[in-house]
């Protein structure tokens, strides 16, 4: 039995890791390598790294980077931020406006808005063509309200009651206590947030019709999904490595960054994934 549990596992560790060693070795293969395996490479024979060079030398790939560096890391404070002090005050029951508000984001939960009254609403607050419209519709999520604030009203009641008898106001229990007990759920939802804002690509297509201001993820939908022809003019490079070595390395560089966020949570990620878990 035990056999056989070991054989599944290093099967579906092989269905994960073989592709990805497969994009990397391909994004660092020579042409030849690339010809002769019918343009996926598992093991290169050579290594060679002209394609990031390529990328990285010409200004579409470095640009969509910085932008979706950009909108990772402000759409991710804005969200925990904005989550934080939404969830705090749905957590304390005697909060102006608790029960409606509360019946709002439970509601929100159920219900989401369709693209056209989406694109509608951002139109009319005149956004369009602007990087706060991949972040203002999506800033809050209603299931991380939930979470977080399942998770504040674990905080003993009688630790906040003290440290109110003591003179400390809601924001100097909230940041001196409730957050500093909070950073596990805290580490967890700022990772889905910043991979939500990291790989949404849909809301760029709609919302930025200037190029210039495309995230990673669209140019990686338009270079490698869409199959389009990586130019002299997008990698700046007269000598233009094989297609299929650029879009494999779009592919890594879209993949990478997030990726290296993963080991700086994984230790809280259990704490903050059953936070607000219903125990029996």
């Amino acid at each position: 039995m035990k056999f056989l549990k070991a054989v599944l596992l290093t099967l579906c560790c092989a269905l994960v890791v073989v592709p990805f060693v497969g994009i990397v070795s391909t994004s660092l293969a020579t042409r030849e390598d690339i010809v002769r395996n019918g343009g996926f490479v598992l093991i290169p024979d050579g290594v060679t790294f002209a394609a990031y060079r390529a990328l990285f030398t010409g200004g579409v790939v470095p640009r969509a980077v910085g932008v979706s560096v950009l909108i990772t890391a402000a759409g991710t404070a804005l969200s925990l931020t904005t989550t934080a002090l939404l969830a705090y005050g749905l957590s304390r029951p005697r909060s102006f406006g608790h029960r409606p508000i509360l019946l709002l984001v439970v509601g929100a939960l159920l219900f989401t808005p369709g693209i056209i009254p989406g694109y509608l609403t951002v139109d009319a607050l005149g956004l369009l063509d602007s990087y706060w419209a991949l972040i203002l519709p999506v800033a809050i999520s209603a299931f991380n309200v939930v979470i977080l604030r399942a998770f504040f009203m674990e905080i003993p009641a009688e630790l906040i009651e003290s440290a109110r008898m003591d003179g400390a106001g809601d924001g100097q229990i909230l940041v001196r206590i409730v957050l500093p007990l909070s950073r596990a759920v805290l580490s967890v939802i700022g990772l889905f947030y910043a991979v939500g804002y990291w790989n949404a690509f849909f809301t760029a297509l709609l919302y930025l019709n200037d190029t210039a201001k495309w995230p990673i993820q669209l140019v990686l939908r338009t270079y490698v999904v869409n199959q389009q022809q990586l130019g002299v003019d997008q990698i700046g490079s007269g000598d233009l490595p094989p297609q299929e070595a650029l879009q494999m390395a779009i592919l890594v560089i879209s993949i990478v960054p997030i990726l290296l966020v993963y080991p700086f949570v994984q230790r809280h990620f259990t704490k903050g994934v059953l936070a607000g878990a219903v125990k029996g």
